[in-house]
């Protein structure tokens, strides 16, 4: 549990990083050494999300959550379950979109200051339409993942169970 823990916010730190540098890109100038920077590590982290992803996914089949207490209904559960499983799904997708688009896009690219392989003909009208499917997908991330947070938040202050607490291991369990 406490690597999952790990993951968990190492994961939504590296979201918020992908997330500041996408829309701080706007604000330098395209081509600039800024903005190669902000987009470089809006990618390299985006694909580090994915690896990540791919370990809780791991680290979540050998070793299942703890059970909530008090038992929450199981419409809770379910509605928990399938918030969950979009989360995951989304994660996964968004970085293959993107990683995808840039191949496409026949241009030079970089991942972790390293350039990336990129096709030989472009297809930037495939790319374009892939990289609307990510920035769509990332918008509903944003409801997706602040309806996870608002549960949380729910079911430590409202319901007083230990959802939140079990991800948060230096508060005081209750």
């Amino acid at each position: 549990m406490p690597w999952q823990i790990r993951l968990h916010w190492l994961v939504a730190i590296l979201l918020v990083i992908a997330c500041v540098t996408i829309e701080l890109r706007g604000l330098a100038e395209p081509g600039s050494a800024p903005w190669y920077v902000l987009v470089v590590t809006h990618f390299s982290c985006g694909v580090t999300v994915f690896a990540l992803m791919i370990a809780r996914l791991f680290l979540r089949w050998r070793h299942p959550s703890p059970a909530i207490a008090p038992k929450p209904p199981k419409w809770q559960t379910g509605l928990a379950h399938l918030t969950h499983t979009l989360i995951y799904l989304l994660l996964l997708t968004l970085p293959v979109l993107g990683v995808y688009s840039r191949y496409l896009g026949g241009k030079e690219w970089y991942l972790f200051g390293l350039p990336m392989p990129f096709a030989d003909v472009a297809d930037r009208p495939q790319a374009r339409a892939i990289i609307g499917w990510h920035k769509t997908l990332a918008s509903f991330g944003y409801w997706l993942i602040g309806l996870h947070a608002a549960a949380a938040l729910f079911h430590h202050y409202i319901v007083k169970d230990n959802a939140l607490v079990r991800m948060l291991p230096l508060l005081k369990k209750r």
